[in-house]
């Protein structure tokens, strides 16, 4: 019997290669698009192929889908990659395109990382997937809604896959001690935790099984969770600063401190941190939080972000690190408003309903003597002159309603705000109700009337 050597291809083919799906069946993690009766299945069956874009994480089978379509059509099955192809490549395609559509076949042009071509370069795919030369099935990691052009997503369905999950890896799992007739050199502890490590990425799950087969010792020596941290290196954060993991990892650490779930808090915190993250964009973004979701809440978090903000600054990181998390920590644990915000926003919404109204006579500053003969400045009250330091008078221009903007909670240090509040409100009516019956008393009575007596 011939025995496989290093040049048999079976040896030389990398596990990945071997275990690569050959059916949509044997797709793994994405049951919501390939399953029976789900839509791409559907449309991959009854070879009524239309343009789309796959879009998912890495390792989740989008090149992998593409190649089981060509064995579902009698199209041109034509592939390209959008990191190694230019305009000049792409030339080539269509043209060969075009003249295999003359001769009445279709062509099925599959682009991996579509979302590299620049706007320029997606322009040119337009005209061809309009008039039908090609069929487009474009893949990416990054949303489409940001990286690709208007127009050419308007004219493609857009798919979503999802990162594999907990069952599936398991699966993979499973299909390489098939395809080996080995079992993984892992005992039990290791062999839970291994799933773990993909992170949703079956390729890096693949390479990470073909390592433990390589390296590892046999059944007498199963590697435990330790060893198995030791020998397979983690795989990268998937985190691209100008991207949307960028934009989603901060939303999820905004949303959680202001739903104030600190450890979830932390969580995103340090998943920015130890992908890279510029750690004073993080804290830029906390020191805004402080004072939108915060706010008069506590108004001491405006001042600890900004202390911490000037630590870091001073410390770097490691030890910098720290005070995020302190930040983190007390930005999630203190009480929420955003009062001031809303106050604010109210507020503008009035200047520019009034923009043309003057302050009342009262409060203007009289300088001169022309300016005191009309009136500015005539009834004003100093406040500290008064018992309670406080006249009552109106201050909103004359013609304009007394608008209430800011509404403080019931929580935190606004709850002393709102008793300040609520006891002014108490004195002013009471002032004003003084100031109108002084104004009675001092009007001349009106004559009797005599046809009364």
């Amino acid at each position: 019997m011939e025995q496989d050597t290093l040049f048999s291809s079976l040896v030389a083919a990398p596990l990945a290669d071997r275990m690569r799906p050959r059916s949509l069946d044997d797709v793994v993690g994405q049951d919501h698009l390939l399953g029976q009766g789900a839509p791409l299945r559907k449309m991959i069956e009854t070879g009524h192929l239309s343009s789309f874009i796959l879009w998912g994480p890495p390792g989740c089978g989008k090149t992998t889908i593409a190649g089981i379509m060509a064995n579902y059509t009698s199209m041109d099955f034509v592939s390209v990659s959008a990191v190694f192809s230019g305009i000049a490549e792409l030339r080539k395609v269509f043209d060969k395109a075009a003249a295999a559509r003359a001769a009445g076949k279709g062509t099925l042009l599959f682009v991996d990382e579509i979302h590299r071509f620049n706007r320029a370069q997606q322009d040119a795919f337009l005209p061809v997937v309009e008039n039908g030369t090609v069929t487009l099935v474009g893949a990416t990691t990054e949303n489409p809604s940001f990286e690709l052009n208007s127009a050419l997503l308007s004219r493609c369905k857009v798919f979503v896959m999802k990162p594999l999950d907990r069952e599936s890896v398991q699966k993979i799992m499973a299909r390489a001690e098939a395809l080996t007739g080995k079992p993984l050199p892992l005992d039990a502890e290791a062999r839970e935790t291994l799933p773990e490590l993909a992170d949703g990425d079956g390729r890096y799950i693949i390479n990470v099984i073909e390592t433990l087969y390589d390296l590892a010792g046999g059944k007498e020596n199963l590697l435990d969770t330790k060893a198995l941290m030791k020998l397979v290196r983690q795989r990268a954060p998937i985190f691209d600063k100008d991207r949307e993991g960028h934009y989603n990892l901060i939303s999820a650490l905004h949303k959680s401190i202001r739903g104030s779930d600190v450890n979830a808090a932390l969580y995103w915190a340090a998943r920015m941190i130890d992908a890279g993250e510029d750690p004073l964009y993080l804290l830029r973004r906390l020191t805004r939080l402080s004072m939108e979701d915060v706010g008069l809440a506590d108004p001491s978090a405006l001042q600890i972000a900004v202390s911490c903000w000037d630590t870091y600054e001073r410390l770097g990181s490691p030890e910098g690190d720290i005070a995020i998390a302190e930040l983190v920590i007390y930005l999630a644990t203190a009480p929420k408003s955003n009062s001031s915000e809303t106050a604010w926003n109210n507020a503008l919404r009035s200047a520019r309903q009034y923009s043309s109204l003057m302050p009342p006579a009262h409060i203007l500053n009289a300088p001169t003597k022309m300016m005191r003969e009309m009136g500015y400045g005539a009834g004003y009250q100093y406040d500290h002159d008064l018992p309670d330091a406080f006249s009552g008078q109106n201050y909103f221009p004359d013609g304009m309603p007394r608008t209430i903007y800011y509404n403080p909670p019931e929580r935190g240090f606004e709850r002393e705000i709102r008793r300040r509040l609520a006891y002014w409100d108490r004195l002013r009516a009471e002032k004003n109700a003084a100031r109108n019956e002084e104004q009675n008393h001092s009007s001349p009575m009106p004559p009797p009337d005599q046809s009364k007596h």
